[in-house]
């Protein structure tokens, strides 16, 4: 009865931690805001987009403060907290003055990305916990719905804004997120210590506090990889309205882009972590790397439906790097330190999503952006190569 009521619970934090992220990636469905939030907050695209890199630099430094309060008070007050900032941040957008749109990256992206940022760890680690043996499948679940949200929400968007309005949108989503992820979260419990400790086998696994781990070489080369993954897909997302019209896309075809992306994102994050778990993690990520790099050499002449296909693959090989990375974490620093870990870890993107941006505008790169993406794809792969397993005993890498 006890290990029914251990299965039960596992699955029941799957399904709450999927309900959650379902509703929650608004970072892969920004393609779709962009241009309603320039026109109802009179934004120019360079304010739309600060607004997008904050968001994303929001999450990643998000996920250490989350961390921290996951490790020390557990997933279900971090959770909340991500609630709370996540709602605060989508009525704000909502009652923000139209004049004064400099502000959306403070008064939206600032919270809404700290939001975002305290749920996913809180509930990647904690399915981590309670599927200690399948990490890659307990990654994968609560990933491809993820990726799903990007399809629902760009769906979502493109029918009820031209009816609301963009503030009507942020409303809506602030008065479904609000009940889902409270009570998603309120769920949310690391399994008994025993348990875990059997789980993770007879020999244990390895123990890096924060601390250690950042004495280590694989720690740097993860977050450089991490960091490396982004241009593929952060150089073009904020752009793609405009990048899709200059390659002979219609104007509402461009939500069906966004579709086509968030359903590549779904797929990686759902198959990619399954995988590693027959073929390690770093096998798949540098496969991924490689992957990433051709097709962001492809995407420089993609036009018409493959565009679309391009850039579906392209969200395939981001969101799947980014789906192994809190097992391939585990791996190799383990379990106990799981959130604020992974926290570190994700400040990779955070560097990525701002660096690489402003490396762009700052050399007038448009086409380059696509060389830009190759060569940072490139480099990840080399640095994931490099990876070994650390000293501790850990399994397969």
């Amino acid at each position: 009865m006890r290990s029914s009521g251990a299965s039960a619970r596992g699955r029941g934090i799957l399904a709450a931690g999927a309900a959650i992220q379902l509703l929650t990636g608004l970072p892969a469905a920004w393609g779709v805001f962009q241009q309603p939030v320039m026109e109802e907050y009179a934004l120019s695209e360079a304010g739309a987009a600060a607004a997008f890199s904050v968001l994303i630099a929001a999450y990643g430094a998000g996920c250490v403060a989350g961390g921290f309060l996951q490790d020390r008070r557990g997933p279900r007050c971090a959770a909340l907290w991500g609630a709370a900032l996540l709602e605060g941040g989508l009525w704000t957008a909502a009652a923000l003055p139209g004049k004064a749109g400099w502000a959306m990256p403070l008064a939206f992206s600032l919270p809404a990305g700290l939001g975002t940022a305290f749920l996913y760890p809180a509930i990647q680690s904690c399915a981590q916990k309670w599927y200690a043996g399948r990490k890659g499948m307990a990654t994968g679940v609560i990933g491809a719905a993820a990726g799903l949200s990007g399809a629902f929400l760009a769906l979502f968007v493109h029918w009820a804004e031209p009816l609301w309005g963009v503030r009507g949108v942020f409303r809506a989503l602030g008065a479904l997120c609000g009940p889902v992820c409270l009570a998603g979260a309120a769920l949310l419990r690391d399994p008994p210590a025993a348990a875990q400790k059997q789980k993770q086998g007879p020999g244990g696994g390895p123990d890096y506090p924060p601390a250690a781990m950042l004495r280590t070489r694989q720690y740097w080369l993860c977050a450089g990889a991490v960091c490396l993954s982004t241009p593929a897909v952060l150089l073009f997302s904020p752009i793609l309205a405009r990048l899709g019209a200059e390659r002979g896309l219609a104007e509402g075809q461009v939500a069906w882009v966004v579709a086509a992306g968030s359903a590549g994102s779904t797929a990686g994050r759902l198959l990619m972590p399954l995988l590693s778990d027959k073929v390690g993690r770093r096998r798949a990520d540098l496969g991924l790397f490689a992957a990433s790099a051709g097709l962001s050499a492809a995407f420089a002449g993609a036009a018409g439906w493959q565009f679309a296909a391009v850039y579906a693959g392209l969200t395939f090989c981001y969101s799947g790097l980014s789906a192994v990375l809190p097992a391939f974490s585990t791996d190799l620093f383990g379990l106990p330190h799981a959130g604020v870990n992974y926290g570190f870890l994700a400040l990779g993107q955070s560097a990525g999503s701002l660096l690489f941006p402003l490396a762009a505008g700052a050399l007038g790169l448009e086409a380059g952006r696509h060389w830009l993406a190759v060569c940072a794809a490139a480099a990840g792969f080399v640095c994931t190569w490099y990876v070994k397993p650390t000293g501790q005993k850990t399994g397969e890498i």
